[in-house]
């Protein structure tokens, strides 16, 4: 199980940006993927995760509605876009799989497989 996250950067406060984790070694319908993120100092939480179908999606309460995830069944690529940008969303961006059967959540101790992070850093 392999993950490859990549997409972030220097931003400036309200501009979007789409994250992008290339996925191999696993059939992806049967894992859920989840965006974890970890600013400095601070524990690693969940944003927005998948399902390996595609079928349902879950957000962090306090980022629905400015981000969305999505999913490239032939690129086996999972999408993280992110709108309004803003200084508390620098972070080092993470994605991970777990197997379907885990259920849909940001439960960290069912992610077993990690990419190695992308840096989104937001300021003027």
């Amino acid at each position: 199980v392999q993950l490859q996250a990549s997409g972030g950067g220097l931003v400036q406060p309200g501009d979007s940006l789409r994250l992008s984790c290339v996925t191999s070694g696993f059939t992806l319908d049967a894992y859920n993927i989840a965006w974890f993120r970890q600013a400095p100092g601070k524990e690693r939480e969940g944003v927005a995760c998948i399902t390996g179908t595609g079928a349902y999606t879950h957000y962090a309460p306090s980022l629905k509605g400015r981000v969305t995830i999505s999913r490239d069944r032939d690129e086996k690529t999972i999408y993280l876009r992110m709108n309004n940008l803003k200084p508390e969303d620098t972070a080092v961006y993470y994605c991970a799989a777990t197997p379907a059967s885990m259920g849909l959540g940001f439960d960290l101790r069912v992610y077993d497989n990690w990419g190695q992070g992308t840096q989104v850093t937001v300021s003027s």
